[in-house]
């Protein structure tokens, strides 16, 4: 699908995207950069091979960032605007799985959150 090098990234987010459980997960673009949707929503855009933005509540952007500034990180464009940008290298499967699934819960629809998760 690209020759951009975020074939990798794509790979990586695709996996936990499926082992969380997240529900009509699908890959499209934004701003001509890939990107995971849900219900055509978008939740995540690969920026490089070393990074993406997460689509978050800016309070948990402003969280994100103070507590790990290594990893998470915003710039001008991203000021005042509900997303971070993570940098993938640094970031554990782990962590990442769960930002995804937040990232996730923040765009999809109510109902269909409350099916997969009960809340």
């Amino acid at each position: 699908m690209t020759g951009d090098g975020t074939a990798a990234p794509l790979e990586r987010i695709r996996r936990l995207a499926d082992a969380r459980g997240l529900l009509e997960v699908t890959i499209g673009t934004s701003h001509g950069r890939p990107a995971f949707k849900v219900r055509d929503k978008t939740f995540v855009v690969v920026r490089d091979a070393d990074e993406l933005s997460l689509l978050i509540p800016i309070e948990n952007k402003e969280m994100l960032i103070e507590m790990a500034p290594d990893i998470y990180y915003e710039t001008e464009h991203f000021k005042g605007w509900p997303a971070v940008i993570v940098r993938l290298p640094l970031i554990s499967d782990a962590e990442l799985s769960l930002r995804l699934e937040d990232a996730w819960r923040g765009n999809a629809p109510k109902r269909l959150a409350v099916m997969l998760f009960g809340r």
